[in-house]
């Protein structure tokens, strides 16, 4: 029987979310598996990855394929490098000693990785949230110019309308008094 690890997919349309599983080659992709070795979501930024690294190098010694997502993601969490290590000790090239402390600078080294891709990521997300409150502020500072412009125009139009009409109605009167004073006029001549 050939044994693969691989990805059973899980999830909805367009958010796809993995089982890592070991199973028959010839089982269908969401079908019966053997064992469930861990999950896998690449939805997150980073992936998430849930591993059980034990079980994965325990099917690794006895044969298991692993397909090529899942040998990505056996890289990435250390199991492969493990088992390259596990290889060292039983010919006698290193120690266990020696095998552990390779793992762990590995380890080591792999999340101080991961958590400055997690910190440039939040910095990233921060200063786009700024750029975009600036944006914000100077498009609402603009419009305030906008209406403030207008406001004064309307304002200015008023005060020449009122003045217009002040100035008719001056001249209405003064046309007024003429006239009551030309009619009143001739009325004492």
């Amino acid at each position: 029987m050939a044994v693969k690890i691989r990805l059973q997919r899980h999830g909805k349309k367009n958010f796809a979310f993995f089982h890592i599983v070991v199973a028959d080659s010839r089982s269908p992709r969401d079908g019966r598996y053997i064992e469930e070795i861990g999950t896998y979501n690449p939805n997150t930024n980073p992936a998430t990855i849930v591993l059980k690294a034990d079980r994965a190098l325990a099917w690794l010694n006895v044969g298991a394929q692993p397909t090529l997502v899942v040998r990505r993601i056996l890289s990435y969490e250390g199991v492969l490098l493990r088992k390259h290590l596990q290889g060292g000790v039983a010919k006698g090239a290193l120690t266990q000693e020696q095998a552990d402390q390779k793992f762990d600078a590995w380890k080591a080294q792999r999340d101080a990785k991961i958590n400055a891709k997690i910190e440039g990521i939040s910095k990233a997300n921060a200063e786009a949230a700024k750029a975009a409150e600036a944006a914000e502020a100077k498009v609402n500072q603009e419009r305030a110019e906008a209406l403030a412009k207008k406001k004064a125009e309307a304002e200015e139009a008023a005060r020449a309308a009122a003045e217009a009409a002040a100035a008719e109605k001056a001249a209405q009167e003064a046309a007024a008094a003429a006239e009551a004073e030309g009619t009143e006029a001739p009325a004492e001549a």
